[in-house]
């Protein structure tokens, strides 16, 4: 079992569906957990055949649940498909098969389902540990709960259970462990085991994942992300058409054709910005998407690195190390902050991918530890008391340009840091802080429930 303090790089990084890892990965992973705990519990007792099993979405995931398909992803995990075996495939197809099915079957038993009618959207007060929870119940003929689970999706895809909800703030008390490493909590202690060890934060990351993967393993996952993250983008540059909800359509490719019939006329923020409008358009389609950190940031880092291997000639090891610095940067925002918008607001999902990228890019560039720190720092800390109002409770409006927007602040950023010593005054800790603060007296309004800003303006217009 891996430290509470580790997060592998293909943890921070995995393949699967849109529309968002929090409300749509997040859920469907907690509803297959739940079906695993059905067959590992339940086998073999004798259970009513008027015996159901029923969702209840609480918080955000109850307020735009609809608008990111989490009663699609409940049902499809309840069903037993997992986020990554449902990439690249024809999703919409599998739901038309299994929506009118009444009935599930889970090893020798039978529990009635119905999505319409056993997923709830229960809009009340949210579950008091985070504002993402998911009640999972098997009731018998008088609604009475004989089995059940409470569930966090606490962004990224990832997902705790009520009595390892202590485990979310657990790791920011923990001195450093020696289960690895370079156990780095906080971007101080990176830096300084950088200087004592001699080794970039790329290597300090490889080093660690090493004591829970090969080397081939390590590098084939890498790989696999890269070609996932291009997959996604060279789909989206050559669709067109309306995305899901009628009100917007696709740009990207429009843009990009733009940019392909006159390239001199073109820059980096252009295509930059066709490239992260590629993946956020895929991902709001529901199509396969690489979590980067999350879904509704998923456009940021596949554009910097995409724009560096087609337009700046990177390689296959620069796309490596890219990855393990930025894994490292993302590790430490979500140990000492978040990355769920519905927790700190859209700073915490495209304002840690844009720190990311940031650091990646640097990295590659040959930027010291310093100056990958630096340009982390201030990628985020442009980024800071950004909310996440989705209108109509959809990953569109204002989440595909704001992708563009993040790699071009990203991009910014690794170059400013590269043309300084990294020396420089706000930390990376201390912005992290700032970013974990202004979420914390962020109005629940503005953290992914569709009850302020741009959600609600939409109706003045």
């Amino acid at each position: 079992m891996r430290h509470p303090m580790f997060i592998s790089t293909l943890e921070l990084f995995t393949i699967g569906i849109g529309p968002s890892s929090s409300h749509t990965v997040g859920p469907m992973v907690a509803a297959l957990d739940f079906r695993d705990k059905i067959s590992r519990t339940m086998s073999g007792q004798n259970v009513a055949d008027s015996a159901r099993i029923r969702c209840t979405l609480k918080g955000s995931l109850a307020h735009t649940g609809k608008g990111h398909a989490t009663d699609r992803a409940v049902t499809l995990g309840l069903h037993g498909y997992t986020p990554g075996e449902l990439a690249g495939r024809d999703v919409d197809a599998i739901v038309d098969d299994i929506k009118d099915n009444t009935v599930l079957s889970i090893n020798d038993q039978r529990f009635g389902f119905t999505p319409s009618a056993d997923i709830i959207f229960d809009r009340g007060d949210a579950l008091p540990e985070h504002s993402n929870g998911m009640i999972f119940e098997v009731l018998d003929g008088a609604q009475k709960a004989i089995l059940s689970q409470v569930y966090f999706s606490i962004g990224g895809g990832f997902i705790i259970k009520r009595s390892e909800i202590q485990d979310l703030v657990a790791p920011l008390k923990m001195e450093p462990s020696s289960a690895f490493p370079f156990p780095f909590p906080s971007a101080l202690a990176m830096l300084g085991m950088s200087r004592e060890s001699g080794l970039s934060i790329a290597e300090m990351k490889r080093v660690n994942e090493r004591e829970y993967l090969s080397e081939d393993e390590l590098d084939k996952g890498l790989d696999e992300i890269w070609k996932a993250m291009r997959t996604c983008i060279e789909k989206g540059l050559h669709k067109d058409g309306s995305l899901t909800g009628g009100f917007l359509t696709r740009r990207a490719k429009s843009l990009h054709d733009q940019l392909t019939a006159d390239p001199d006329a073109a820059n980096v923020t252009d295509w930059l910005c066709a490239y992260a409008m590629a993946v956020s358009e895929e991902n709001a389609s529901g199509n396969m998407v690489v979590t980067a950190p999350t879904n509704g940031a998923a456009g940021v880092i596949p554009s910097v690195l995409y724009y560096l291997m087609v337009h700046q000639g990177g390689t296959q090891e620069q796309i490596r190390e890219f990855l393990l610095t930025a894994a490292a940067i993302g590790s430490v925002i979500k140990l000492q902050s978040s990355i769920s918008g519905a927790e700190v607001g859209c700073q915490g999902e495209v304002g840690s991918a844009a720190s990311m990228a940031a650091a990646g890019l640097c990295a590659v560039r040959g930027g010291t530890p310093e100056q990958v720190e630096n340009a982390a720092e201030m990628a985020l800390e442009h980024h800071l008391g950004m909310t996440c109002d989705p209108v109509g409770g959809l990953v569109q409006v204002p989440c595909i340009e704001r992708n563009g927007f993040g790699a071009i602040k990203a991009y910014t950023a690794a170059s400013l840091a590269m043309k300084g010593t990294g020396q420089h005054f706000m930390s990376l800790d201390r912005c992290i802080a700032a970013m974990k603060q202004a979420g914390l007296e962020m109005s629940e309004k503005f953290k992914e429930t569709s009850l302020g800003g741009l959600a609600v303006s939409i109706t003045e217009c």
